[in-house]
């Protein structure tokens, strides 16, 4: 990974947890605009990480949902 995708890596696992942590998904997008103020290629790569992250997440859910039901 480049030292782009470590920083924005980082910064979206910060993120996510913030707003995990206090309820208000607002800290995602205000950390997605500040970067693209200074940097677009950060952003994108932020941006991304997020997408990323939150599919992830929901994959897990159901793949957790799935797995306390019976088979059959």
């Amino acid at each position: 990974m480049s030292y782009v995708d470590d920083v924005a890596l980082d910064l979206a696992q910060l993120a996510l947890a913030d707003a995990e942590r206090t309820g208000d998904d607002k800290i995602v997008d205000q950390i997605g605009e500040l970067l693209g103020a200074s940097s677009q290629t950060l952003q994108e790569s932020y941006l991304t990480f997020v997408r990323i992250r939150r599919a992830e997440a929901r994959a897990r859910q159901i793949l957790t949902a799935r797995a306390a039901k019976p088979a059959g």
